[in-house]
């Protein structure tokens, strides 16, 4: 058994080698916290959940860093137009996230530092990079020297001298207008923090760096993000920590974008589906179900009509484990060991979209057990389809997932005794042989979006496709 993933550096699918034997170390950029996520955020924090779950079932002991940047440009910016302190905009928004990714099932980090619990550290890596002749201090900025390390653009593939320098640059003192700013000093009003250079805060960049070290230590196996961090983010932060004297990460993963009308889904653009409205009118599970099936690295084009097809889709797989459950007449447990065809997609490079056909075709054969009577290979079918999904987050057996609770529970119940009380009449009406009027009843419940499938159990009533 071998995983082997795209390693953005290398530009090619490499087989994974764990720097400890058993281990996997992952960091991945998580949440800027100046506004509520929509989904294109949530989208990496997703694919990478589906990643460490992997790595968990092939018996490896998962660290998973994800971080928080709680201070930057746009949050004091936000603060000053909304009149509130900075902290408060960051952590309302943390909160949004970590609501965005517990209501589509994301396990929790191992550990999740934010950016202004470690300036400590930060501090500790400037210092070092000025000691090593890679860093300096002007005007209480303190800037990294992009020509004083060789490997510099090596992830984007770009040349230094054909980088286009920044526009609307007003950090002074920069030796090269390429150079970035690790640290920048304090401004009247805006939060700050001491440092040998004099008060101020921190840059974007740093803090990855000098978290992941922390966490992580000198090397450590994998960085994630959004295609979009390649360069500048990561760039700079390979920079910091290869000339400070870390390895860093030996594989660089990324996800591609959530877009809409071709464009990728951004705060600034305007064009965001924020993921806290999403689920008031999507199931959550539908919604991780659209957003983690298609492979991590291509872009998903939003729109009403893929997110039906995925709702159908995957009522598909969940009508099955319902049937399946009656006819066992209790909970299946999850086979062992998933398929080893759904095995071998998911070690190449993640490919959830070929996982998801044996899953499919799974469901497909326990169905034709079903139909044959056969319940001893309906059985088995269900169980290893709850094995796959269960790896995807997806089984809607988990716990996690039980009745949704989150989104109404209660109206479940009212619905469900109104059905219950037209499903009654038209039980009566095939009693007394009254085929049309049953079938009338039948129709207007598809009519207003019910599906009614007559059972061993009884009739039962599900939400059909939007």
């Amino acid at each position: 058994m071998t995983i082997r993933l795209h390693d953005t550096n290398a530009r090619q699918i490499r087989d994974f080698v764990p720097l400890t034997a058993g281990c996997v170390s992952i960091y991945l950029c998580g949440a800027t916290v100046q506004a509520a996520p929509h989904i294109g955020h949530i989208r990496s924090g997703l694919n990478f959940d589906i990643m460490r779950r992997w790595f968990e079932y092939r018996g490896y002991d998962v660290t998973f860093i994800r971080n928080v940047t709680d201070i930057d440009d746009k949050i004091i910016k936000k603060a000053a137009e909304q009149n509130r302190p900075w902290w408060s905009i960051g952590y309302e928004n943390e909160r949004a996230f970590n609501d965005g990714y517990d209501v589509l099932g994301c396990l929790p980090p191992t550990y999740e530092p934010r950016a202004t619990g470690h300036i400590t550290e930060m501090i500790e890596m400037m210092r070092g990079l000025i000691e090593r002749g890679h860093a300096y201090e002007a005007d209480g900025n303190v800037y990294f020297d992009v020509r004083s390390y060789e490997g510099y653009l090596e992830l984007s593939n770009q040349d230094l001298d054909d980088l286009r320098q920044p526009s609307g640059d007003n950090e002074t003192g920069k030796r090269d207008k390429r150079d970035f700013a690790m640290w920048k000093s304090a401004k009247p009003g805006e939060p700050s923090w001491e440092t040998p250079w004099g008060r101020g805060r921190p840059g974007w960049h740093l803090e990855c760096s000098a978290m992941a070290h922390k966490y992580l230590g000198s090397a450590f196996d994998i960085h994630g993000g959004g295609i979009d961090l390649i360069f500048p983010h990561h760039e700079n932060e390979i920079a910091q920590a290869k000339a400070f004297g870390d390895d860093f990460a030996k594989y660089w993963v990324h996800n591609g974008w959530v877009t809409l009308s071709g464009e990728k889904m951004s705060k600034s653009l305007d064009n965001s589906v924020l993921v806290s409205d999403m689920v008031k009118q999507w199931r959550p599970i539908v919604l991780r179900y659209y957003l983690g099936t298609p492979h991590y690295r291509s872009m998903i084009e939003y729109s009403e009509e893929a997110l039906r097809e995925a709702e159908s889709a995957f009522a598909r797989i969940e009508g099955f484990v319902q049937r399946v459950v009656e006819k066992a007449g209790g909970p299946v447990e999850a086979a062992a060991e998933v398929p080893p065809a759904f095995a071998e997609a998911m070690d190449d490079d993640l490919g959830v979209p070929q996982a998801l056909a044996i899953i499919h075709t799974t469901v497909r054969q326990g169905n034709s057990a079903l139909a044959a009577d056969d319940k001893e290979a309906a059985v088995a079918r269900l169980a290893e389809v709850r094995a796959m999904l269960g790896v995807l987050g997806l089984d809607p057996l988990d716990p996690h997932w039980a009745g949704e609770s989150d989104r109404g529970e209660d109206l479940h119940g009212v619905v469900d005794t109104l059905v219950r009380l037209v499903l009654d009449q038209r039980q009566s009406a095939r009693e007394r042989k009254d085929w049309p009027a049953a079938d009338a009843i039948r129709d207007q419940l598809n009519q207003s979006g019910l599906v009614i499938e007559d059972s061993p159990a009884g009739p039962r009533w599900t939400l059909g496709p939007r």
